[in-house]
């Protein structure tokens, strides 16, 4: 198991010829923030990135054991592994600091065991948008967080989640499911409204504390207007209506 979970540690994403269609939404401009003044210390940071990250390697691997065809499974193997690799470089940086990874991530555990169930939905093709939507905004949410962590620590955790691994190869397998099943994008488009909510919770959980329990300020709003148009851009890559 172990070493098979490390070829796909090292596979690579193969990218796949797909047609893109010209987002409606225009990529909204970010209000500079300090956010120094919102992110936790570092290694709860890493803690909860890390264990996000085998969270979604989880939610591949389920993707990739209940895949209809090979090309499939092939694809999304390959993206399962950035996902595991993604978590491995985390937990190098959490080693880096001397922390021990499974004490760090143990209390994120159950809240993101719950996002994970909350986010599978009913059927493959469901568990695959929820995998693109939820990967996608916290990627970029962490990512834009890593800002607030020492500078060189940032740079390296952004560098770890610029790494974009399911997207291509989801966009492709359900681009071609909804131009060859009626009535399935009306249902992937409700479900991916749905996924924000839950989506955007766990990202408030990863402010700091005494920002997480209070009111939003407006120094942090920006972050998430901008999560909300990136999820909008996703959707309508897809054709689905956000």
């Amino acid at each position: 198991m172990l070493s098979d979970m490390a070829n796909w540690s090292r596979a690579r994403l193969p990218r796949p010829e797909a047609p893109r269609m010209r987002p409606r939404v225009v990529p909204t401009e970010l209000t500079r923030i300090d956010f120094t003044e919102i992110v936790p210390e570092p290694v709860a940071f890493l803690g909860q990135a890390a264990y996000i990250q085998l969270e979604f390697f989880e939610s591949l691997a389920k993707a990739v054991a209940t895949a209809p065809d090979l090309a499939a499974k092939e694809g999304l193997s390959a993206a399962a592994g950035v996902a595991l690799r993604k978590h491995h470089d985390l937990i190098a940086e959490l080693r880096r600091l001397g922390a021990e990874p499974a004490e760090v991530m143990a209390p994120f555990a159950p809240a993101t065991d719950r996002f994970r169930q909350a986010t599978s939905g009913a059927d493959w093709y469901e568990l695959l948008l929820g995998i693109h939507i939820t990967s996608g905004m916290l990627d970029d949410y962490f990512g834009q967080l890593s800002e607030g962590l020492p500078a060189e620590l940032g740079a390296r955790v952004r560098g770890i989640l610029q790494e974009r691994g399911a997207s291509e190869v989801i966009e492709r397998e359900l681009s071609e499911a909804i131009a060859t099943q009626p009535g399935l994008d009306d249902r992937l488009a409700l479900w991916g409204r749905s996924l924000v909510g839950d989506t955007l919770l766990i990202a408030r959980s990863a402010l700091r504390a005494a920002e997480a329990n209070g009111a939003l300020g407006t120094d942090v709003e920006p972050v998430f207007t901008e999560l909300i148009a990136a999820h909008t851009r996703r959707m309508d890559a897809l054709g689905l209506t956000a």
